[in-house]
């Protein structure tokens, strides 16, 4: 794994909240070494949102703000919603 995607992946183990540990760490483990150049600009760009704004955007509580609705953000909805307990 590359310099850039083990700094990303720390951060996104180490949010903040708990549950953004989760989501995130959890994202990152699966499909970070799949993200092009430019996805992973898109992720570290979420990284830097507060955490309680992510949360509601992943969850689908808020919709997400059109500078943030990109594929990474659908990937990460997407995979949270199918990896979350039943």
């Amino acid at each position: 794994m590359d310099v850039t995607r083990k700094r990303l992946l720390f951060r996104a183990r180490h949010m903040g909240t708990n549950e953004n540990d989760i989501f995130f760490g959890h994202f990152a483990e699966e499909k970070l070494s799949s993200l092009s150049n430019e996805q992973l600009d898109r992720f570290e760009k979420l990284l830097e949102v507060s955490d309680p704004d992510l949360f509601l955007w992943v969850t689908g509580a808020k919709p997400v703000p059109p500078d943030y609705d990109n594929d990474v953000m659908r990937m990460l909805r997407s995979f949270t919603l199918a990896t979350a307990p039943r």
